[in-house]
């Protein structure tokens, strides 16, 4: 695949000879170049990426959208000496194409190539680590304050999204540089959505600054004139400065949420416009304190599907790159995903259950959320990115007698883990958490893996945690959740990808809480698992059945409460026991199995087949399986070097 790519590439370099991009091998090339060539640049750059990523998925829609701010931060500014941090990083491609990646970018999210996200550890360029959204501004403060401490001249900027804008730490961090008086540069990059349409008060906020009129026929002069005071001197600044707020709060009389913050505010411009843009940075560099330039861009700008449908382009998979069309893969005969499946399971418990409702934080369409939302949207609640939020939330409406799905990626539930214990779990509340994408999610990487949430969600009080094997289990697990007899904290966690039952539409049927599923009796071994990995225990199994090893396999299917009987029958008849799980080894059900074997003196051997203690990076989701040694073939060997004594 990686030489494929190369081909590519190199096809691409020898049909554009006379393209700048290619000439641009760090940013420093970049800034030789004359202002007016920055056009060309944009143009070639939003086709390079449209070109690499329609054969190569990724995300797409961002990374269009901020091709003309790319540019122009990376001319204005001095990197890597000067910082920008990308917030969440979607929309990073065009950074890391013009500092130095350009050639590697065929690799772009692959099994051993470079990062999808910004990382450290990849470029001296990506200043900050961003796969979670709205760290940008926290991070770049942190930078700003040091670079102040240090007596240094260093340009900090964090350019964020007005979808990441909504979170908590985004406002906290607003709040804590408005008084650290340090050179901070915030871009808000304000297209309107996120992945889904962007919800709430803020977005309402920002669509009356760029609607309005009056403001934006006087913003230019305002500018103008606070050019010249600036020019003059302290004394004459500061009168600008007092102008300038009292012309705002005068013409717009919302523009003091940022202002209020001790933010200056500029904006709304062009974000398309490469040349008002390098112009207005060059101003604001010399703009000393917290500042913020609101710039409006188009998500997926420069190809029309991805202007039109912008969810479906956020990460569209191959697409022609020519007309933009999606290419369809078939999944004729391929069992649902589990995410599929929990929607639809989703809406037929709420038709029948008035208390249910749903939650998300900005992830209706990742989660399948929006099967619900289409026929009862006014069950439905998107509460933007704000996992906390979403968390304390669904704990008020547990109060009250609702029963919230509250549907958070395992990634991102670690952002509201005190939400779960203090505001869920110690109030031995209602709620149900759908935690979606959990194990090895693939090519987004070690930002967006989720393999703690076994580990963590053991670890309290009051909280059932369980793990369906397949999508009917899914299904099952989500109708007992809802069961008054079983109204305490609930967690159900499940993989991205394929459900393995075809035929997962069958009558609700109770799960009992605490209680395993034997699936294969044999003599020789015991292999207990949680959750989806139970599919690769089964195919390792039959792997080495063949070779007359008789394999006992439990699935576990809950981590807390644990099934005591099944235990203590494995623990009595077997020496050799091998756990596999797609979370951590550290606090996963290895771990408690192993308790279990010391609280009740037992003695066996015991293989613990999970994630190790490392980040681990990204590629497809069966070579990190692979990696991880969990796979069927790892399995099997396990079991072979464990029966035969070695």
């Amino acid at each position: 695949m990686l030489y494929l790519h190369a081909i590519f590439l190199l096809v691409f370099r020898m049909n554009q000879e006379e393209n700048l991009l290619f000439k641009i091998s760090t940013p420093e090339d970049l800034r030789k170049l004359n202002p007016t060539d920055l056009v060309r640049v944009c143009s070639e750059l939003r086709q390079f990426i449209i070109e690499m990523v329609s054969r190569n998925p990724g995300h797409l829609g961002a990374s269009l959208g901020v091709v003309e701010l790319t540019v122009a931060l990376h001319y204005v500014f001095n990197t890597p000496y000067d910082k920008i941090i990308w917030d969440v990083g979607h929309q990073a491609y065009g950074h890391k194409i013009i500092t130095g990646r350009r050639d590697r970018f065929s690799t772009n999210r692959m099994y051993k190539g470079i990062s999808g996200f910004p990382k450290m550890s990849e470029s001296e360029y990506d200043a900050f680590g961003t796969g979670h959204s709205s760290t940008s501004i926290s991070a770049a403060l942190g930078m700003a304050v040091a670079a102040k401490r240090k007596g240094e001249k260093r340009q900090v900027v964090a350019v964020i999204g007005d979808g990441a804008m909504t979170a908590g730490e985004a406002f906290e961090g607003l709040n804590n540089a408005g008084i650290a008086k340090s050179d901070l540069l915030v871009i808000l990059n304000d297209n309107n959505i996120a992945i889904d349409p962007n919800v709430g008060a803020l977005k309402e906020y920002l669509i009356d600054i760029t609607t309005s009129g009056t403001y934006n026929r006087f913003r230019n002069k305002i500018w103008n004139l606070l050019g010249r005071f600036n020019r003059l001197g302290p004394n004459a600044r500061t009168l600008a400065s007092q102008l300038e707020a009292g012309f705002k709060s005068t013409i717009l009389d919302k523009s003091n949420l940022f202002e209020g913050l001790n933010f200056r505010y500029f904006g709304p411009i062009d974000g398309h416009d490469i040349l008002h843009l390098t112009s207005v940075l060059q101003d604001l560099k010399r703009i000393q304190g917290p500042k913020l330039l609101h710039c409006l861009t188009v998500k997926g700008k420069g190809l029309k599907p991805a202007e039109e449908n912008q969810t479906a382009y956020h990460a569209p998979g191959k697409f022609d790159s020519r007309t933009g069309v999606i290419i369809k893969t078939s999944n004729s005969g391929t069992p649902p995903t589990y995410q599929e499946v929990f929607g639809k399971s989703l809406l037929e418990l709420a038709r029948e259950n008035e208390k249910i409702v749903g939650i998300t934080p900005a992830m209706t369409t990742g989660c399948s959320m929006c099967i619900v939302n289409e026929e009862l949207p006014d069950r439905i609640f998107d509460v933007g990115i704000a996992e906390q939020h979403a968390v304390t939330f669904s704990a008020g409406l547990a109060t009250q007698g609702t029963i919230p799905y509250c549907n958070i990626y395992s990634s991102f539930i670690q952002r509201a883990y005190d939400q779960v214990i203090h505001d869920v779990a110690l109030q031995n509340l209602h709620v149900v958490f759908c935690i979606d994408r959990g194990g090895l999610v693939g090519t987004d990487g070690a930002t967006h893996h989720g393999f703690f949430d076994l580990a963590f969600m053991r670890s309290i009080p009051n909280m059932i945690v369980s793990a369906p094997m397949n999508s009917l289990e899914l299904r099952n697990m989500l109708y007992t959740a809802q069961l008054e007899k079983n109204a305490r904290p609930f967690s159900i966690r499940y993989p991205k990808g394929n459900g393995m039952v075809t035929d997962w539409h069958r009558p609700f049927e109770e799960t009992e809480i605490g209680k395993a599923r034997l699936i294969s009796e044999g003599k020789d071994i015991a292999v207990l698992s949680i959750g989806h990995p139970g599919n690769f225990v089964i195919e390792a199994a039959s792997k080495v059945a063949s070779e007359g090893i008789a394999v006992t396999h439990w699935d576990m299917r809950f981590l807390s409460p644990l099934d005591a009987e099944a235990l203590h029958s494995v623990f009595k008849r077997f020496r050799n026991i091998i756990t596999v799980e797609d979370g951590v080894l550290k606090g996963g059900l290895g771990s408690a199995v192993i308790e279990f074997m010391c609280d009740n003196g037992y003695n066996a051997r015991i293989r613990r087949l999970g994630i190790p203690d490392y980040f681990v990076e990204h590629g497809t989701q069966e070579e990190l399986i692979r990696e991880c040694g969990f796979d069927a073939d790892s399995i099997a060997a396990v079991i072979r070097e464990m029966v035969d004594g070695r």
